[in-house]
């Protein structure tokens, strides 16, 4: 191998070990404006995407250490990877409602740690909440045995508070009653 072809391939397998997940697009039909509205939605959700010979890919895939599919590696392949923090399921939804809108990309396949996803397995990533969203629903039910104990808790004293309230305004009662 070229040390030109080389360096490229050392470039991507450090793309794709830094990535926490690597998903496969046949970007076959899409115009340059279209590829580059693509790449800058998916740099909305900390993502890039590269077009990557699949030569190169499959040479990087098992330097990293990944699975590699030989029969996804076909036709025209861009590569899409996620920065150190972005969402597996951010990239997955960007991918999804843009092959809605241009009927192109088409998934090909994910790689999520050492487990290879489907396109399926991918859509059905693209339909999941953020995970934001996923936090904010756990601690919402963390949360709620808490306020319901503290109700419960809080309830006696509130009933013992309300019956000696209506002792003393009983009693407040009679006594002007009594005077008289």
């Amino acid at each position: 191998m070229r040390a030109e072809k080389k360096l490229i391939v050392e470039e991507v397998q450090k793309q794709m070990t830094a990535s926490p997940f690597v998903l496969l697009t046949d970007y076959t039909g899409l115009t340059v404006a279209q590829f580059a509205e693509l790449r800058k939605r998916l740099r909305k959700v900390q993502t890039e995407c590269h077009v990557v010979k699949n030569s190169m890919l499959r040479h990087a895939a098992k330097a990293a250490g990944l699975p590699v599919v030989d029969s996804a590696l076909t036709g025209m392949t861009a590569l899409v990877v996620g920065a150190d923090k972005a969402e597996v399921s951010a990239a997955a939804k960007v991918l999804k409602t843009f092959a809605k809108e241009f009927e192109k990309p088409k998934i090909k396949l994910g790689l999520l740690g050492q487990q290879v996803l489907g396109a399926a397995e991918i859509a059905a990533l693209a339909d999941l909440p953020s995970l934001d969203v996923l936090r904010a629903g756990l601690i919402g039910l963390l949360q709620t045995p808490a306020t319901r104990l503290a109700v419960v808790l809080g309830a006696p004293a509130g009933q013992i508070a309300r019956v000696i309230k209506a002792r003393a305004d009983k009693e407040g009662a009679a006594a002007p009653a009594a005077a008289a």
